[in-house]
């Protein structure tokens, strides 16, 4: 990865390989392709039509090419059934970037197979999961080709379980080794991204290479606020999840944060797979109609306009922002 005073062009990490980082563009920051219970799918390959979802996954990202969008950066990690292989069926077929993440999404503990060993487990030694994630960035996921960008890992609850303060930790660790820059899943309506920025506060990471996610989840401006002051990034993320918060209000709370001189800090995505097994298709639209990549381009832009956010200021959370975080790629 290129250093942030190095003269060589900055590259990207996507699934179809390295790009250089101008070629971004209009940038979803936080997306899925398939979010599956992998256990479950592999032995009943009766409950989905894994071509059929396929086929449906291109339609859906070709749809949000044709409104502009250029990448999306896909955060399946372990723990959500990331499988590059049939994400590399999808990417061939579309005609724009996907960006993949390395991690682990756990509310509770860490998986099984990291249980045994690493600090302060009865196997002591190297961290195993820091181990994975830094060869998923530096040397490629598996024997794909493919190599992580970003590092995610996820918070739900107002503690911090020991499971999760790991994978928080390893996240951190493996930053600070690759340079790749963390996204994560927040919990805004119990304020935990404020948890999340203590803990890579400790493991020395530069909280302006953070992104905490689905902050647009709360209207609380002063918890808003107190993460953007630190530094990080804000995941206005889940427009769509009108069953977590109206686009009425997420809107309002991105365009108060634009006015208030954030948008430097701001970027905007859907938090939207193409296919989530955790909900049949009729459940998910009826919780949930507007929630697919096509939103914010058709909905969200237009109310934004009328709520007096300039078209720099889009460009500037769509664009520029991306490729600022993306940029900061530098090991410390």
């Amino acid at each position: 990865m290129a250093k942030l005073d190095s003269l060589e062009p900055v590259i990207v990490e996507t699934v179809e390989g390295g790009i250089p980082i101008e070629q971004l563009g209009t940038t979803l920051m936080h997306e899925h392709v398939f979010v599956l219970s992998s256990e479950i799918q592999e032995n009943n390959p009766q409950l989905w039509d894994e071509e059929a979802q396929i086929d449906s996954a291109v339609t859906r990202l070709t749809a949000a090419a044709e409104r502009g969008v250029r990448t999306i950066v896909d955060l399946t990690v372990l723990g959500q059934g990331r499988y590059l292989p049939r994400i590399k069926k999808v990417a061939a077929r579309v005609p724009l970037n996907i960006v993949v993440a390395t991690g682990v999404y756990t509310y509770n503990d860490e998986p099984m197979y990291f249980a045994f060993r690493g600090p302060g487990r009865v196997f002591e030694g190297p961290d195993p999961m820091v181990e994975l994630f830094v060869r998923d960035i530096t040397e490629g996921i598996g024997d794909t080709g493919v190599k992580a960008a970003v590092l995610k890992c996820a918070t739900e609850t107002e503690d911090l379980p020991e499971g999760v303060e790991r994978v928080l930790r390893a996240t951190a660790q493996a930053h600070r080794v690759t340079g790749a820059p963390i996204q994560t899943h927040s919990n805004a309506l119990v304020r935990n991204g404020l948890l999340q920025q203590k803990v890579f506060e400790e493991e020395g990471v530069d909280l302006s290479r953070v992104v905490i996610g689905h902050s647009g989840d709360t209207d609380d401006l002063g918890y808003l606020r107190e993460l953007l002051d630190a530094g990080s990034f804000l995941g206005m993320d889940r427009f769509g999840m009108e069953f977590i918060a109206p686009v009425e209000q997420r809107v309002k709370t991105v365009a108060e944060l634009v006015h208030a001189g954030y948008a430097e800090q701001l970027v905007l995505s859907h938090d939207c797979p193409c296919y989530l097994d955790y909900l049949t298709p009729d459940q998910r639209e009826l919780v949930a109609p507007s929630w697919h990549y096509t939103h914010i381009h058709d909905d969200v832009l237009p109310a934004l306009r009328h709520a007096d956010v300039s078209d720099d200021a889009i460009h500037t959370m769509l664009v520029d922002n991306p490729r600022r975080f993306f940029s900061a790629n530098a090991p410390y």
